[in-house]
């Protein structure tokens, strides 16, 4: 009969040269750490994606603004409510998939400049559920004298020349993690762009003819 410590030596070297099972025991060793990183890259990617998606929202936005008006024979052309509410129903198509409503806000804002030359935040109209405002002024920042240096981040502010107006959109997003929301933490994603309305328009205000809509105001 063996003793314990040469059945343990003969075990041991039993195990050693058994190799049926090595692929098993490998994959079942490294399957943990291949899933998180396969389901990190996925978040990763999927940060990325929502980046470009709300940059390109903010640029859509601002370019639909910028072109939408009525003609009126005679006079310049209006930019109506109803303009500004197509542009939000054409934003919502574009995100209908992140739940936008009650995750992020779009903010329109027309920057013109006002009796002093100074700039000027005329009217900003918003869509989006949540309760973020503007960084840059609210409706009616910067409507008497020059204190008002523009729209946008120090380094990148957008100003604009009399008579014209630029459409300054702001998107804010708050992201949540699918995945590892200890590692990717959520946060607040915002994007801005501005584009000068395209040929002439009537900037004394949003008006609102027939069909009249609830103004989509903030």
């Amino acid at each position: 009969m063996l003793k314990r410590p040469a059945l343990a030596r003969r075990l041991l070297r039993r195990l050693a040269r058994e190799t049926s099972a090595v692929t098993v025991i490998e994959l079942g060793v490294s399957l943990p750490f291949l899933m998180v990183i396969a389901l990190g890259s996925m978040e990763m990617v999927n940060l990325g994606i929502l980046h470009v998606r709300l940059n390109q929202l903010a640029i859509s936005v601002a370019d639909n603004a910028s072109r939408a008006k009525q003609s009126v024979v005679g006079g310049a052309p209006m930019f109506r409510e109803y303009d500004v509410n197509q542009v939000f129903t054409g934003a919502a198509l574009s995100v209908d998939d992140l739940d936008f409503p009650t995750n992020g806000r779009v903010i329109l804002s027309s920057l013109e400049t006002n009796s002093s030359g100074g700039q000027w935040i005329h009217w900003q109209r918003c869509w989006g559920n949540n309760t973020y405002v503007s960084r840059y002024g609210v409706q009616g920042t910067g409507a008497t004298g020059t204190s008002f240096a523009g729209m946008g981040q120090p380094g990148g502010v957008v100003t604009v020349e009399s008579p014209y107006a630029i459409m300054f959109v702001e998107v804010a997003y708050q992201y949540k993690p699918i995945f590892f929301g200890t590692l990717f933490k959520p946060m607040l994603i915002r994007k801005d762009a501005a584009m000068y309305v395209r040929d002439d328009r009537d900037l004394t205000q949003i008006y609102n003819p027939a069909p009249t809509v609830t103004a989509a105001t903030c």
